[in-house]
């Protein structure tokens, strides 16, 4: 079930409500500020502080962000600390970005009855906590098949935000502002969540129930809903494949129309679209998840390893274990200066080297029906 947490009636607001971001390694800086600005926004409205927030690390050291940009913490976990609110901020790699500390201090958080959230993959370090067991809750796309191998307790969905009791969860990009003025909204009215998003010059408010946007481009799923129809449906039948003339026919179209759509819009045929989904969700369990190439491939409706491995070192172009081993080994400084990207600014090539254990990390050129312009 979900309902609203607090509202203008809950507590007194004469003394500021109090929210922490905790700060994972390589969080995404876009979240952090997306959750954040609707808080400055507000007070700046209101005319006094309805809110106030501390940014926190494990140590109180510096908190690096996934685009290579260090920030100030104003404390670390270890000082005594209020808070009405937890949120936290991750982003890339973030299965193995935090620390036995971190999900201590979380656990201390909420067995003080602190409302807990989550922007990002952030709810993957919740997870990992256990504070989500039992809970809905929603996650960037890039780690949902994580969280549903590796906590199968947790109700993840694939909705942009979700509030379920004394927990709030959203996904990534802008998202966590949306989620932030569904949350003041609740708390002092529409009318100020309303005056906040025009200060953005943000259009609407999404609604928390919305999806997440599937990879094709959106512009072309909303000019194209028979082909968006048939991707949807690819996406949510990975384990167990559907025949293309059984898609087809879900999709309300022929087999002849299917393929044709595919052909036009994105490059490829069905076939060739759908067997990318099933790769794509294979690599992100293997950069992601201790999962066996055995089990990746029965989850990737492959009928046996050996298939699986065929289908992606052609598709992919490596071994499904040579992803998995470089997910897992350590980038130094050494090899960062044989990377044909040396020439970068030092700021970006860390960026670049950090990113390198994503499953989206150098697939752009190889996406069906991806065209580069310039």
């Amino acid at each position: 079930m979900t309902i609203d947490i607090g509202s203008q009636t809950d507590r007194c607001i004469a003394q500021p409500y109090r929210v922490g971001f905790l700060l994972i390694d390589n969080f995404t800086l876009i979240a952090l500020a997306t959750a954040v600005e609707p808080l400055r926004v507000a007070n700046q409205m209101a005319g006094t502080e309805l809110y106030s927030w501390k940014l926190l690390t494990a140590d109180g050291g510096y908190a690096r962000a996934s685009d290579g940009i260090t920030m100030v913490p104003d404390a670390g976990i270890r000082e005594e600390h209020s808070f009405d609110l937890v949120i936290v901020v991750a982003g890339i790699n973030v299965t193995r970005s935090f620390s036995r500390h971190e999900i201590q201090w979380l656990k201390q958080m909420a067995r003080r009855h602190i409302v807990m959230g989550a922007v990002c993959t952030g709810a993957y370090v919740l997870a990992s906590a256990g504070l989500l067991d039992g809970y809905a809750c929603s996650a960037h796309w890039e780690c949902l098949e994580a969280m549903q191998e590796d906590f199968p307790r947790v109700q993840t969905n694939n909705h942009l935000f979700t509030v379920d009791r004394e927990r709030m969860t959203c996904t990534g990009g802008t998202v966590p502002m949306h989620m932030m003025l569904s949350f003041l909204g609740r708390r002092h009215g529409q009318e100020l969540s309303n005056a906040i998003s025009h200060m953005f010059v943000c259009d609407r408010i999404r609604e928390d129930r919305e999806q997440q946007p599937m990879p094709m481009h959106p512009g072309l799923a909303k000019a194209q809903p028979k082909l968006a129809e048939a991707a949807q449906l690819m996406e949510a039948n990975i384990e167990e494949p559907i025949e293309l003339q059984e898609l087809a026919m879900l999709a309300g179209i022929s087999r002849r129309q299917l393929e044709r759509l595919f052909l036009k819009h994105m490059g490829c045929t069905p076939s060739r679209y759908y067997l990318r989904v099933r790769l794509n969700r294979a690599r992100r369990l293997l950069k992601q998840t201790s999962c066996s190439i055995v089990e990746i491939a029965s989850l990737c409706g492959f009928i046996s390893a050996t298939h699986f491995s065929r289908c992606y070192r052609k598709t992919m172009g490596r071994a499904p274990k040579y992803e998995r081993m470089e997910a897992l080994a350590p980038t130094d400084a050494e090899g960062l200066l044989k990377d044909p990207a040396a020439s970068l600014p030092s700021a970006s090539l860390q960026a670049l080297k950090r990113s390198r254990t994503e499953p989206t990390y150098g697939t752009f050129e190889d996406y069906p029906g991806r065209t580069v312009s310039g």
